[in-house]
């Protein structure tokens, strides 16, 4: 075709679309995985300011390729959305009503309820002496999107850290 020089004065462009840029530069960008289904396809997490500002598929993702299927794609949706849950409703023993709790108070309480247990059942050794280090009334179930590294910590954390013998993942091989 034709090689003209561009004269700068003169650009198909307003000022206003000069000034524009991406959305998403400056903003930190995070690998993760989509929290759906068994797949664990990759995404990339957005944000500025703390703030999540948009979500896409991982093109370096050996799974996805940088695809999404529908929920994935709408992942965004689900961690921004302003009718999201954020506080949690708690029923006292014995109470004819729910109350509305703060998520902080929930994590605190599941976390003195799971010391509870542990030390209520928590056994040294066996009727034989041998040593046990071990509770059974308290177990874990992860998903089929935790991937190695994550298993590797929930078996030490659990197992070796809190005793639970029961440690089950439904995507085991």
């Amino acid at each position: 075709m034709f090689n003209r020089p561009v004269d700068p004065e003169h650009q198909p462009y307003s000022r206003q679309t000069l000034a524009k840029t991406s959305r998403l530069r400056g903003a930190t960008v995070t690998p993760s995985v989509c929290p759906y289904c068994a797949v664990g396809c990759g995404q990339l997490i957005y944000t500025k300011g703390g703030r999540i500002i948009d979500i896409e598929g991982n093109p370096e993702s050996p799974i996805n390729e940088g695809t999404l299927c529908p929920k994935g794609a709408n992942a965004f949706q689900l961690a921004v959305n302003p009718h999201r849950v954020t506080q949690v409703l708690y029923r006292a023993p014995f109470s004819d009503h729910w109350e509305t709790k703060p998520l902080d108070w929930a994590m605190d309480q599941i976390a003195r309820r799971m010391k509870a247990a542990r030390d209520a059942d928590f056994t040294v050794r066996d009727e034989k002496g041998r040593l046990l280090n071990s509770v059974r009334s308290v177990g874990t179930l992860g998903g089929a999107t935790i991937d190695n590294e994550e298993n590797y910590l929930i078996k030490k954390l659990f197992g070796a850290g809190l005793g639970v013998v029961s440690i089950e993942n439904q995507a085991r091989i």
